[in-house]
């Protein structure tokens, strides 16, 4: 029991001491922390118009609190002076205030959003950066190698983990359970956001046991837990080198087999479980050789030998399906995901054949320039997909005589199946891009099937091999008019919107005034509806209908279930010129938030106009 308590309070009193070590890191966590209770205490509603500048805390606070690690880790171990360590600390704190500056000005997007959002691209760059910081840390961290080395760091920072995964999930059960007696016995009415608070407080406390774990860096320093943080308990030993081992070389076996049935039988099975299965094999496996570096068990010495040479043989197979793939349907993204990886196993897997132990600095740095290659212009993961399957259409197109100077021009014969397929797969692989890279002659509303017919002259046909996205977790509300009479005595007309190209609707009509041509754009690039009334080609009316969705969603808040029965007044918006009065009727309306991004997107459906002149 007393090595017990003595474990936690040495735990504790690290977490203390790591305020004092590693002060930047310290602070950007608590800053991330601060930033999640704000969003805590904002609901939907509240928090949309600030979700821009959260993100960009969240994401310059998550890349200032590892940067600041490997800046201090660096200045400790090669200088160890007052100068060097103030300046890893403002260099932390500026590389977080840069951070958000180029993300809030540089790096959002408004358009299809109401108050703008982080790009991907802008997010994938950061998360780059924080993997490039991680890895510096563990290579400073394992110098000098006489003493550590890559393969010790490394382990030294997963068992440092996990040790504070550990300790913050019984404080954050602890806590919770407390909280929860207190709700159950005493209030009742306590709002459940109190549990939310208690997750953010926990995990930041989890950051603090992660970062005091560490030894004592500095240069010329000797520091007898550094010792203690790098080895391997038994357990651990055994579980890799007595459980972990024989797992993989049994996998090993199946994946042999499994590719001489391939071969035998010329089945090939889904490029996405294909590529699943050699990208974990690959990862998994470089991982559990670094891990076993040091172990001298017959079963550790013979997987070190074994295991590139059998990687190199499921590669070599791996990239015959991948030039398949792309002859079928050319590079996409996860056909770019699988080829990077691909390309890193193979340089890894060579590298430990040939430098073994020697090659683990070599191979974190090949994986940082990998990393950074994938979120470069013209040759990243968003831009060289796309330019891809442009360069694909363009010579379907062309082929097909749909592609001439620059223009489309329908088929005047159905092309066959097999160019269809490919026609469309690409039509919908650049419509969903997101990107600025496409031609001129491309219109991403040839994702309707509509206007892809009217557009190539023939239907879209959808092969097997299609656009691959991935699951998002969504909250939402979907609203319908509901069955009841609605009274419009005091309007003159009713008008129907006709549709004027994709979400766009408009209708005229001639009064006592004079023409009048009413537009409703469905989907703006801010993402939010709009409705313009023009009077013999004078504006009268512009509305966005920021107003009515704000009273909206603060009525039917986004949810998880997210069908609501509205009532008939909140179906209505009412509005007015000096001119006329006008009475908006929606037949439904959706607001969806996506959570991996925090964005709300709308749609709302008009059923019926009503306007009346004003005399």
């Amino acid at each position: 029991m007393n090595t017990f308590m003595k474990s936690v309070t040495q735990a504790f009193r690290n977490a203390l001491r790591a305020f004092k070590t590693y002060p930047a890191a310290n602070a950007a966590a608590l800053g991330f922390a601060l930033v999640t209770m704000i969003r805590i205490q904002l609901d939907w509603p509240a928090q949309e118009a600030y979700n821009l500048l959260f993100n960009c805390l969240h994401w310059a606070f998550a890349f200032g609190a590892v940067f600041s690690l490997a800046a201090i880790t660096a200045a400790q171990s090669r200088f160890n002076t007052g100068k060097a360590f103030l300046t890893a600390n403002f260099a932390g704190a500026a590389i977080t205030l840069f951070t958000f500056l180029i993300l809030y000005f540089f790096g959002a997007q408004v358009s299809g959003t109401r108050y703008g959002s982080i790009t991907d691209l802008a997010a994938a760059r950061v998360s780059v950066g924080i993997l490039l910081s991680l890895v510096g840390f563990i290579i400073l961290a394992g110098l000098p190698k006489e003493k550590s080395g890559f393969d010790r760091s490394f382990f030294m920072t997963e068992k440092s983990f996990f040790i504070a995964l550990l300790y913050g999930l019984v404080i954050l059960a602890g806590a919770s359970g407390v909280v929860g007696a207190f709700q159950s016995l005493l209030y009742q009415e306590m709002s459940s956001k109190v549990y939310q608070y208690i997750a953010t407080l926990a995990g930041f406390l989890t950051f603090t046991i992660f970062v005091g774990y560490f030894p004592d860096f500095r240069k010329d320093q000797s520091d007898e837990h550094l010792v203690i943080a790098q080895k391997q308990p038994r357990f651990i030993e055994v579980l890799f080198g007595s459980i972990m081992i024989p797992i993989v070389l049994a996998l090993t076996a199946v994946l042999f087999a499994w590719v001489g049935r391939i071969i035998f039988t010329g089945e090939w099975p889904s490029f996405v479980m294909l590529s699943g299965i050699a990208t974990s094999y690959a990862v998994f496996g470089i991982w559990l050789h670094v891990m076993v570096t040091r172990q001298e068990s017959a079963m550790a010495k013979f997987y070190r030998k074994f295991y590139p040479i059998a990687a190199l043989i499921i590669l070599a197979f791996e990239l015959w399906a991948l030039i398949n793939r792309l002859n079928e349907s050319g590079l996409k993204l996860m056909e770019y995901s699988f080829a990077v990886m691909w390309i890193f196993s193979v340089i890894a897997s060579v590298l430990l054949l040939w430098k073994k132990e020697n090659s683990h600095n070599v191979i974190a740095i090949l994986l940082c320039i990998v990393a950074v290659i994938s979120v470069l212009p013209m040759v990243g993961y968003l831009d060289l997909p796309v330019s891809a399957q442009v360069s694909r259409l363009d010579h379907l197109l062309v082929e097909q005589n749909i592609l001439q100077n620059g223009e489309l021009v329908a088929a005047v014969s159905e092309p066959d199946k097999k160019a269809r397929e490919a026609i469309t797969d690409a039509v919908t692989f650049l419509a969903y891009a997101n990107s600025n890279k496409l031609p001129g002659w491309f219109d991403t509303t040839l994702s309707d099937s509509n206007i892809f017919k009217k557009e190539l002259g023939f239907e879209p046909a959808y092969s097997t091999v299609g656009p691959v996205f991935p699951p998002s977790a969504y909250l939402g509300t979907s609203l319908t008019m509901p069955n009841e009479a609605l009274d419009v005595s005091e309007y003159r007309w009713a008008i129907l919107m006709q549709s004027a190209g994709k979400d766009t609707f408009t209708a005229s009509m001639t009064g006592n005034r004079g023409n009048y041509l009413i537009q409703w754009n469905a989907n703006s690039k801010t993402g939010i509806p709009d409705l313009s009334v023009k009077l013999n080609e004078t504006l009268i009316l512009e509305n966005t209908m920021n107003e009515y969705l704000d009273r909206l969603i603060v009525v039917y808040p986004p949810s998880q279930s997210a069908t609501v029965t509205p009532s008939l007044a909140d179906m209505c918006v009412a509005l007015e010129t000096p001119e006329v009065k006008i009475l908006l009727v929606f037949s439904n309306i959706n607001i969806n938030v996506d959570l991996s991004t925090n964005a709300i997107t709308y749609w709302l459906e008009i059923s019926t106009i009503y306007l009346s002149e004003k005399p």
